[in-house]
């Protein structure tokens, strides 16, 4: 089970008109943001759920997924879209801006479990008895395609960049991301020190459980990277920096203090690793940041 390049190609055509082109920006000499805050439902996730959805038979009970928040948010957008029914499962720590989203999307929801993990347990055994299709988070080959349109978008819109910085959490967009742009940039996996999915992969050599905290754990909160993604950016040679959660804030904050970029904790993950430094730019190097979500309470940014 993997994703080539040219599964993403198809993606890119399967859900264009459905998912937003998102602009990119250069805010300073050959420093780009990719702005997933302005695409449908708050993030890039949406990518993912389009195109899984356009690429299976959706039955009567229609889709079912487990979600932090912002993959729900994605699938009961594009179940509202295609008109087919959208059940959620979110743990308790999801924020209560997105259960109020999932809600105002037409979306069943259903809280149960502290973690991830456990509203994706709840969720597959609820897809087993309707038999609703499974929209998975981060480890489906159709999922990861659609998230590596996002890289597809990039090098086009920058005309190509030395190094892509990722937020990472179960791993999808930065599997996808590195299918998508094909040896043509590095690609740096940025993780919280409170979730590292990625990095104890990498050590481990292959997925094993990680403990499950911090700012950004409603939307990076996987409790093990997907196999899928493993698959990928191990091959592909993928590194993974480490980011405080008080570096996570503070990138947060900076996004919308110089840029007026409205992005969640996760979404400012990647930023945050340049603000820190466990990512130095190199001098003249080309560098694109994934601000990957923006699902938060806007009063919380200042």
């Amino acid at each position: 089970m993997t994703v080539r390049y040219d599964d993403v190609e198809a993606a890119a055509r399967r859900i264009q008109g459905h998912a937003v082109r998102t602009p990119v920006v250069e805010i300073s000499e050959g420093l780009f943001l990719k702005l997933e805050t302005l695409q449908h439902s708050g993030s890039f996730k949406a990518r993912g759920a389009f195109n899984r959805m356009l690429s299976a038979h959706v039955p009567g009970a229609g889709v079912i997924a487990a979600s932090g928040g912002n993959h729900g948010l994605a699938v009961a957008y594009a179940a509202r879209a295609l008109g087919v029914r959208a059940e959620i499962f979110v743990p308790e720590v999801c924020a209560p801006v997105k259960v109020a989203g999932l809600r105002a999307l037409g979306a069943h929801v259903t809280r149960t479990g502290a973690i991830y993990s456990e509203a994706a347990e709840a969720a597959a055994k609820r897809a087993a008895e309707t038999g609703a299709l499974q929209v998975h988070a981060y480890d489906q080959p159709d999922v990861v395609a659609g998230q590596g349109t996002l890289g597809l978008e990039v090098v086009e819109q920058t005309g190509g960049v030395d190094t892509i910085l990722v937020a990472v959490g179960g791993g999808g967009l930065v599997a996808g991301v590195t299918v998508g742009v094909r040896g043509g940039a590095r690609v740096v996996a940025v993780e919280p020190e409170l979730i590292p999915t990625l990095h104890e992969a990498l050590k481990a050599g292959g997925p094993v459980p990680v403990g499950v905290s911090g700012v950004a754990a409603d939307a990076l909160g996987a409790t093990r990277l997907g196999a899928l993604a493993y698959d990928i950016v191990s091959t592909a040679g993928v590194e993974s920096v480490l980011v405080t959660d008080e570096a996570i804030e503070a990138a947060r904050r900076a996004l919308w203090a110089e840029h007026r970029v409205a992005a969640e904790h996760a979404g400012a993950t990647a930023y945050a690793a340049l603000a820190q430094g466990v990512y130095a730019r190199e001098l003249g190097e080309r560098v694109a940041v994934v601000v990957c979500g923006a699902n938060t309470d806007p009063a919380t940014l200042v």
